[in-house]
């Protein structure tokens, strides 16, 4: 059962342009320590940043922000706003021409043809994969991010479009190297589907046929935050590499040190 997690005090402003903000301190390992608030955030992209949200985000004094987004993302999106002195790192977790015309689908198509691709289990099937691929596929790019913030890129905030796939996954093998217990990250991982968080659906057609019950319906899957995603980047984990600590030193290649400087980083006290 996932666990309620505790309530501590925080800053989590109502940013006019970015969806999905939070910090992620607070959450606790499994040997008693917790995540450091003002060290790790994340969100969903900051292309459509107000004025305000980039006076908020100068004042967490970020190092870098690792935007997880790829070509298509950016030319859709925008790029994400300027803050002066932070180090913007693009390490795209997905290959733009990867799905490509899926996604167009999904923007354009009709109901027929959505419910093609998107019904009877398929839309949530194609998300569960997509994660046991970025965890298969990707282990260059997070073992760079881990590595990363254990050298010198705290306080750091990672993004993709929605901050709830890519940077969630990220997020989650993030808190997976520092200990941080299974049930925390699932519950922050969950946050994304509060309704001032979630991703606003696209679509071409914006009619009451083009955004009608049913269509809405066969995309929720497709952003959503469901415990069946991570569960199934969790079970790759341990059928590729047969465990978490195979994963983060074989797969990620983290040297003993750089998982205790990671720790050092990231989390309040000793143990």
């Amino acid at each position: 059962m996932t666990q309620q997690l505790p309530q501590v005090p925080s800053t989590e402003p109502e940013l006019s342009g970015v969806r999905n903000f939070r910090d992620v301190g607070g959450l606790p390992t499994v040997d008693g320590r917790r995540v450091r608030h003002g060290r790790l955030f994340r969100s969903g992209h900051l292309a459509h940043a107000t004025a305000d949200d980039a006076v908020f985000l100068a004042s967490l004094e970020l190092h870098t922000i690792f935007d997880f987004r790829n070509s298509a993302d950016h030319k859709l999106e925008g790029p994400d706003v300027e803050l002066p002195g932070v180090r913007n790192l693009n390490i795209p977790l997905s290959d733009p021409a990867d799905g490509a015309e899926f996604w167009k689908m999904v923007r354009d198509g009709d109901l027929e043809q959505l419910r093609s691709i998107l019904s009877d289990g398929k839309a949530a099937d194609r998300m569960s994969d997509s994660y046991r691929r970025m965890v298969r596929e990707r282990t260059e790019e997070h073992s760079r991010v881990l590595h990363s913030l254990a050298e010198d890129s705290v306080p750091a905030l990672m993004h993709c479009a929605a901050g709830k796939d890519r940077a969630g996954l990220s997020i989650a093998i993030s808190l997976l190297a520092v200990g941080v217990e299974r049930d925390a990250i699932e519950a922050d991982y969950l946050k994304s589907n509060d309704p001032h968080r979630r991703y606003k659906v696209r679509r071409s057609d914006t009619s009451p046929s083009g955004m009608s019950p049913e269509v809405m319906e066969l995309l929720r899957p497709l952003f959503d935050a469901r415990a069946e995603y991570l569960s199934a980047a969790f079970e790759t984990i341990e059928e590729t590499w047969g465990g978490t600590e195979r994963y983060l030193s074989e797969g990620l290649g983290l040297a003993p040190g750089t998982r205790e400087r990671l720790r050092d980083r990231l989390l309040d006290g000793a143990v």
